[in-house]
């Protein structure tokens, strides 16, 4: 088994934990920080793809380094993902599956324990669905050749961004359960985390009806 794809099965098992955890009301700050990790996750299996098919010539430095624009240093890791996708062509969707499979497991308890209205839920169910089957049909999203998809999607600021949102939304979500934390805030989180989401779908759906042979 691939490095890689070891790291997405943990962060997916780690999802269902720290979700159980937040049902049965554990310690807030080790629930805020599991969290963390869980999502940190998200990014550690693409860099431990790279390093393996590289042999371990690309140190996590020059991973982010090129992840933050170096050119070369992003030119050659590109390189070695092209690679990556001949000898292990289902990463990439394992990798996304991995993602919605957290992403779902949070959004699924805080529905469950009344945190958040089920049309939350649906919204999100509905708008992953029908992008990840369009951008399914054209191989992975990594590579986005329309500005917006750039811009919205596949950015490095795109990527990390939602990430802080996850975290923030569903960390304060645990918050409000657990500790009673003020409710607004969390809506107002949620909402800005429905808004990314969504905007980056339009992006994804842009994409494949611009870039369709």
């Amino acid at each position: 088994m691939r490095s890689a794809d070891a790291a997405t099965y943990i962060r997916t098992a780690m999802a269902i934990l720290v979700v159980y955890l937040v049902i049965v009301k554990f310690y807030p700050a080790a629930i805020v920080f599991l969290i963390a990790f869980v999502i940190a996750l998200d990014g550690l299996d693409g860099y431990m793809a790279v390093s393996e098919e590289s042999k371990g010539k690309i140190s996590f430095v020059q991973y982010f380094s090129a992840a933050l624009g170096n050119k070369a240093l992003k030119e050659k890791v590109s390189s070695i993902k092209h690679s990556i996708k001949k000898h292990a062509p289902h990463g990439a969707r394992m990798d996304v599956a991995g993602d919605r499979v957290v992403e779902y497991s949070f959004w699924i308890v805080f529905t469950y324990l009344h945190v958040l209205p089920i049309y939350v839920l649906l919204i999100i169910v509905i708008r992953h669905s029908f992008v990840d089957a369009l951008m399914a049909s054209k191989g992975t999203s990594s590579k986005m050749k329309t500005w917006i998809g750039k811009a919205m999607y596949s950015s490095n600021i795109a990527r990390g961004g939602i990430n802080v949102v996850k975290f923030l939304a569903f960390a304060y979500l645990a918050l409000m359960y657990i500790a009673g934390y003020p409710a607004v805030i969390g809506y107002v989180l949620v909402g800005i985390l429905v808004a990314y989401i969504l905007a980056r779908g339009f992006a994804e759906v842009y994409e494949s009806i611009k870039t369709t042979d």
